[in-house]
């Protein structure tokens, strides 16, 4: 049997023997799966939630009995979120961007009804995930379970007598490795069974799972370099410790909460009360399409008259209160639009600090790359964001449309007591609407959204792999 093989066997073996460190084990991977068990069960608990409330609200939308089409613009629909396969392992920012929208004409709504919202103040600390075990508890587990492997030998006076025995300084740290990463790669298998469960789920993608579990693998072989680093270089196993501890609070702890209010305090983002405000200046100035003398109302109607050959809007062979909704709605989306692309710049901005932030931090790479991968980051919000945006414009247009084209516009102006009924139409009309349907990323694009976050891993892990060599050529010198 080589060396690193004895050494890595007896290092495993005094892990054993410590009753502490066994119990704090078992506890982790107890841990882990119940993470597993309950992300999986919430997850899929709101996954048919979240569907049978769109399915009933698309239900409401086709019962509608006939009616005006503008009124069905007003009516509105509820439109969901579908979840990521993935969200049961790293569920990201759904909890706090809300998941449902209400779509209407004239407005551009935000998404509501965000679980931090509806929960008690305790998921605002992290929800049982396991990402969350895996990316807090388990450095520290490995932690305290490997902060004495170098400092302990040096400490005790058996570092010179290995070597005296012909034990080299590499063969040492790698038996000492090897023994972590086993203890390492023990603690992260339960939350691989968790991506077994995911693999068998209809839309799981395998690429984004092998990129999440690449970047995990990589965070974990980080953590077991630097515990051996730290203990390399420290006289004792108590200095080793505190020092490890401390790495660990402010890597994976402190920094990852005071850099998002840094990115904040750096690129102040609009309230939605400042939004609203804006936009509502900006709906004043644009037009009033009610207002016969507005300059802009007035050109458009005279480019609809000139269009049809015709002097008044009674000859037009189109209702032209439909074709004013239509323009009126093209002006205000393009307007929403720019402010929801100001805001959506305003926080990539943001992100892009945070991401940045991983340099000095390789949790907040791992976030970052567990998020994207899973398709749980801001990316995926703005993705569902821009989707229910383009869906509600164009179902709004389409009942614009249907009032210009299957409206006159004598009754919709009538006022005697059977226009009401003059200007409805069909109920059938409201069931060939389309529904809408979330269109996922492919795993292709979600894989390449973590590849950053992979990259500082990597990055990480190649420093201090070669810091702990040139710690290993000192080893046993002082």
């Amino acid at each position: 049997m080589s060396v690193v093989r004895l050494i890595a066997r007896d290092e495993l073996r005094l892990m054993a023997r410590n009753r502490v460190a066994v119990i704090a084990f078992v506890l982790l991977v107890l841990l882990t799966l119940a993470a597993v068990l309950s992300s999986w069960a919430h997850q899929r608990g709101i996954a048919e939630l979240r569907s049978r409330h769109a399915a009933a609200a698309e239900q409401a939308f086709d019962a509608q009995p006939n009616r005006h089409p503008h009124r069905v613009v007003h009516y509105g629909t509820f439109i969901f979120r579908p979840l990521s396969p993935l969200a049961a392992f790293d569920p990201g920012v759904d909890a706090f961007t809300g998941n449902s929208m209400f779509l209407e004409g004239h407005r551009q709504n935000t998404a509501n009804f965000g679980d931090v919202r509806q929960s008690s103040l305790l998921i605002r600390f992290g929800q049982l995930t396991p990402a969350f075990v895996l990316q807090i508890v388990a450095p520290l587990l490995l932690i305290f379970l490997g902060y004495g492997a170098l400092a302990r030998e040096r400490e005790r006076g058996t570092l010179r007598l290995l070597m005296l025995q012909g034990v080299g300084r590499g063969e040492l740290v790698r038996g000492k490795g090897a023994a972590l990463g086993v203890v390492a790669l023990l603690a992260g298998l339960p939350a691989m069974i968790g991506f077994a469960l995911i693999a068998g789920q209809p839309g799981a993608q395998i690429v984004p799972m092998l990129t999440i579990a690449g970047g995990y693998l990589a965070y974990l072989a980080l953590w077991v370099v630097v515990i051996l680093l730290v203990s390399a270089f420290a006289r004792r196993s108590r200095d080793a410790l505190l020092a490890l501890v401390a790495i660990w609070a402010v890597t994976v702890i402190l920094l990852p909460r005071v850099v998002p209010d840094i990115a904040n305090a750096a690129v102040p983002l609009r309230n939605r009360l400042q939004t609203d405000v804006a936009i509502a200046r900006d709906l004043r100035r644009m037009g009033d399409s009610h207002n016969p003398d507005d300059p802009h109302y007035a050109a458009f109607k005279q480019s609809v008259l000139d269009r049809y050959g015709v002097t008044r809007v009674e000859d037009l062979p189109l209702n032209y209160k439909g074709v004013l909704a239509m323009e009126g709605e093209r002006l205000t989306s393009s307007l929403f639009d720019r402010y929801a692309g100001e805001s959506f710049a305003a926080q990539a901005r943001q992100n892009a600090l945070v991401d940045a932030a991983g340099i000095l931090s390789p949790a907040i790479a791992l976030r970052s790359l567990s998020m994207a991968a899973a398709g749980t980051d801001f990316a995926g919000h703005r993705r569902f964001l821009d989707q229910a945006e383009a869906y509600r414009y164009d179902l709004v247009q389409r009942l614009n449309r249907m009032q210009a084209t299957d409206v006159s516009y004598a009754d919709d102006t009538a006022t005697d007591a059977g226009a009401d009924q003059r200007k409805r139409v069909a109920a059938d009309n409201w069931q060939r609407m389309p529904d809408f349907r979330f269109e996922r990323p492919d795993g292709a694009v979600l894989a390449r959204a973590a590849l950053p976050g992979l990259a500082i891993l990597v990055a990480w892990l190649m420093i201090a792999t070669g810091l702990l060599a040139l710690a290993t050529r000192r080893l046993g010198v002082r």
